[in-house]
């Protein structure tokens, strides 16, 4: 199926969004929740399974949808058609602060492999499919599981980075050590295991897991500064209900009066 091209912009620096620009009858497919806004002429439509296989009768669509069910995705996806005279005009926002990546599949060998939640949008056509990891210790410790998600086609597909993007080529046999859930995409030419971070005090206490994951080239990979899952973690630790101390810095009131901040912090202590 010939992949539709697209324009685009990207708004934004911390919370961005990327435009997508259709000519008339282009369509583009985005993750379910993503879409910011659409012209007048944008037709939304939701499909079973990945919106490729939309020509291939119930057993492709069937397919599709199971690939994206296994990968922890929704079984359906969005497909935003321009059905009017002129250029019209779809967004997509990015689901937490960071960066949106714009990657060409036929310039990264017409496959992208990426972890199972970083998909946003793409030109219509684009496929939307899993890629096992075969070995079993990056399927028991990962973070992704034995399971990512892999994006084949020779269309446009734009991928979603937690905070700061870094891109890095690996030259053949070379290999780069990185925390397992910074990791955002890689080329299918890359290689993925997983290691032991080696001694008992460093696992126990340097905060930065058992396990990193080693990724040797020759290929491109993709890397993220703030993964959501750390993001997360931070905020959980921090609020009162799991223990943590709420710091309502910069403010005598803080979060006001209703909402304690530090004069309510001194009222509670005569309780």
């Amino acid at each position: 199926m010939a992949m539709d091209i697209i324009d685009y912009k990207i708004y934004g620096h911390d919370m961005q969004f990327v435009e997508v620009e259709l000519d008339p009858g282009e369509a583009a497919v985005g993750e379910a929740g993503a879409m910011m806004f659409m012209e007048d002429g944008i037709v939304m439509d939701t499909v079973f399974g990945d919106g490729s296989a939309q020509e291939k009768g119930f057993w492709g669509k069937l397919a599709g949808a199971g690939k994206r069910l296994v990968t922890g995705e929704s079984l359906f996806t969005t497909v935003f058609s321009n059905q009017g005279q002129g250029k019209r005009k779809v967004s997509f926002a990015a689901p937490y602060p960071g960066t949106i990546v714009p990657v060409l599949l036929p310039d990264v060998g017409g496959t992208l492999i990426c972890q199972k939640d970083a998909f946003l949008c793409a030109a219509k056509g684009v496929s939307l499919g899993i890629a096992f990891q075969r070995k079993l210790g990056v399927g028991l410790f990962g973070g992704e599981g034995f399971i990512m998600q892999r994006l084949d086609g020779d269309g446009l597909a734009f991928v979603h980075a937690g905070g700061t993007l870094y891109k890095r080529d690996l030259r053949p046999g070379e290999t780069l050590r990185v925390d397992t859930g910074c990791i955002v995409a890689l080329t299918q030419t890359v290689s993925y295991d997983i290691q032991y971070v080696g001694k008992l005090k460093s696992a126990l206490f340097s905060g930065e897991g058992l396990f990193y994951a080693v990724l040797q080239g020759p290929g491109t990979v993709w890397l993220q500064s703030l993964p959501l899952s750390r993001m997360a973690n931070r905020i959980v630790m921090a609020a009162p209900a799991m223990g943590g101390r709420s710091r309502d810095e910069g403010s005598m009131l803080g979060a006001g009066v209703v909402g304690g901040g530090l004069l309510g912090g001194l009222l509670g202590d005569d309780e």
